[in-house]
Order: structure tokens, then sequence, then C-alpha cells
């Protein structure tokens, strides 16, 4: 089982190491990454949800995956596979951080204060906690995916909340992608619809932003207060 680890452990290091020290060009290779899965048409959806697996695990910027999607197919269908994809890959991040990548993961949080208190406020109200902190994060996307494996946090609670604090940044993310086709559409004289459509298009894009930031805020103070009380309490 070690031998096992030791290799799987190299080959995260060796990849992500590969990732921050190349010379390519990740908004670029997103633009080619659009085209591709718009040339895969419905299987494309299916390509976008896996790839946010190896995303989470190397700590890829996700939101700019989330952006071609809805550039690529549109709000529905792109809310459904990112929310998914996001939540598996998610998931994935967390069971690393329990198992195989626990005392790299250890060492990484061991000086963060915030990762105290963290940790015992997942204790008494984990759920909570997990779901606040995708609304409003406390320490970067992915390592708290990583971070929330070294927990009390139970499986399903963490793959429940993770999915629900998601959700509206996933709206958001991909009606903005969504948005930025359409102003290409224009742009090039080929938007279809009228007027009303368009108007009814952005005022759901600019009510979507103004949830996502009222749902931020109050989450974040919640989470600080939450956080305060666990702070409190700790020696």
């Amino acid at each position: 089982m070690k031998w096992r680890f030791g290799i799987v452990l190299m080959l995260l290091i060796v990849g992500t190491v590969l990732v921050v020290r190349s010379e390519i060009d990740v908004r670029e290779q997103t633009s080619r990454f659009v085209e591709w899965l718009q040339s895969q048409g419905s299987l494309g959806l299916v390509w976008l949800a896996l790839v946010y697996i190896p995303a989470s695990v190397f700590f890829f910027p996700a939101s700019l995956l989330t952006l071609a999607g809805g550039f690529a197919f549109g709000i529905v269908k792109t809310v459904v596979a990112v929310s998914l994809g996001s939540t598996v890959g998610a998931t994935a991040a967390f069971l690393a951080g329990r198992t195989l990548l626990r005392r790299f993961i250890e060492h990484k949080v061991a000086s963060d204060v915030r990762f105290r208190a963290l940790d015992a406020a997942v204790a008494e109200q984990g759920f909570k906690i997990v779901m606040l902190t995708r609304f409003s994060p406390i320490l970067p996307f992915g390592l708290l995916n990583y971070s929330f494996g070294l927990t009390k946090v139970r499986l399903r609670d963490f793959v429940l909340a993770s999915w629900i604090g998601m959700f509206p940044g996933t709206v958001l993310y991909v009606s903005i992608g969504s948005a930025a086709k359409s102003l290409s559409d224009i742009a090039a004289g080929h938007s279809a619809g009228g007027t009303a459509q368009k108007v009814f298009f952005a005022v759901g894009l600019v009510a979507t932003l103004a949830v996502t930031i009222v749902i931020g805020r109050i989450a974040r103070k919640a989470l600080k207060d939450a956080i305060a009380d666990s702070e409190r309490s700790l020696p």
C-alpha cells in the first residue's frame, strides 16, 4: 500500500510542477477547448463534466471551464453538467486529502489558524460550514477541498453541502459565459431573437449576479460568526 501511495503522490507532484512550469497560455488553451467541445456535440457536455475531476485535483482554474461551457452550450445543459462534474471533482480531492495526500495536506495547513478554526467549526456543524464555505470560501477553493478531507465531516454531508453551495456560483459563471457568446454573436451579426429576448436575458444575468452577491454576503457573515465561536473554544 505504501508503494502505491508513493507512486500516486509522485505523479500528482510531477503533474502539478509540469502545469506550473509550462508556458502554455491557459486562456488560449481554454479557447481551443471550447472549439473542441462544440465539435463533440452533446458528448461535449460529458467531457466537460469529466474534466472537472483532474481540474479539481491539480488546482486548474475551474471557473474558466465553467465560462467555456456556458459559451459553448448555453445555460441549462451546462449548469447540469458543471454542477455534477464540479461536485465529483471536489469529492475526488476530498477523498485524496483524507487518504493518499493526508500527510502532505496536513503539513500544508498546519500553521494556518483559519484551518484550525474551520476544523473546530466542522466538528460541531459540518454540513452547514461546508455549505457556507462554498458560498464564501475562507481558503483557496482547491486547497479547501483537500482540507475538508482532514476534518471529521461525513462524506455525504460534504458532497451534498458542496453541491448546494457551489450551485449559485455555477449558474452565475455559466450565465456569464453564455452572455459572452450572445455578445459575440451580436458583434458578428449572427444574433437570433428579438429585442425582448435580449432584454430578458440581460435582466436574468443581472438578477443572477445580484442574488449571488447577496448570498455571498450572508454566508460570509454567518461563516465569520461560526468561525469566531470556534476560535474562542480553541485552547
